[in-house]
């Protein structure tokens, strides 16, 4: 599971390292003064680099797919020791914590300055909501490395394209920033959402959540 952790991690840097790559050689020949079309630039990189995580999710599906029937053709009883909805959790954290990394990575770099935040008027709850947003960020990954992976095992198309909607749609949200609440509100619904998905999609039910939350066997 280490390893696949590790995999998944190199897979979202590598589709990290291609977007933006994309994004810099369009934002260098076009021109730095046409402010409309350098925010257009933006939105179209933000897009891009999500469909091309997901695109890089579905690869690795594919590749764990097939490291679990060699798995199989080598047991004995011909049975993986680990199975797919394992390996979508660990996937989905993978993606999470290295998308929460580089998330935090930005956020020390404006912390060390110049300049104080908030100092021209704006919002002083910078870092706070950045954090959170970025908190968010990492359990969705690992919701929507669930739902993705299912909807791949067992063919339902539209599971994994309600992935890349909720993908579009909370990257899209901070678009509204920095006002803060149109962000952070709509992707902890969207959280939310798929957590509750994610949670009956792996055979949890109303009945074994009142049994944990009681502590009952």
């Amino acid at each position: 599971q280490a390893l696949a952790l590790s995999c998944r991690a190199f897979f979202w840097l590598v589709s990290l390292l291609l977007s933006s790559l994309i994004w810099f050689i369009a934002v260098k020949a076009s021109d730095p003064r046409d402010e409309p079309l350098q925010k257009g630039l933006l939105i179209f990189g933000v897009m891009f680099s999500v469909l091309l995580q997901e695109a890089f999710r579905f690869l690795y599906y594919k590749l764990l797919r097939k490291a679990i029937e060699g798995l199989v053709a080598l047991s004995e009883d011909g049975c993986s020791p680990i199975s797919i909805q394992q390996m979508a959790y660990v996937a989905g954290v993978g993606f999470g914590l290295m998308s929460g990394a580089f998330s935090m990575i930005n956020l020390l770099a404006d912390a060390l300055g110049p300049g104080t935040v908030g100092i021209h008027g704006d919002s002083q709850l910078y870092f706070l909501t950045s954090a959170f947003m970025t908190m968010v960020l990492i359990f969705l990954h690992t919701f929507w490395g669930i739902l993705f992976f299912h909807g791949c095992e067992h063919r339902r198309w539209w599971e994994i394209m309600a992935v890349v909607v909720m993908h579009l749609a909370v990257s899209g949200s901070t678009f509204c920033n920095p006002l803060y609440v149109g962000s952070l509100v709509p992707s902890y619904l969207v959280m939310a959402a798929a957590a509750t998905w994610a949670y009956l999609l792996s055979g949890g039910s109303a009945q074994n959540l009142r049994r944990f939350l009681l502590c009952k066997s």
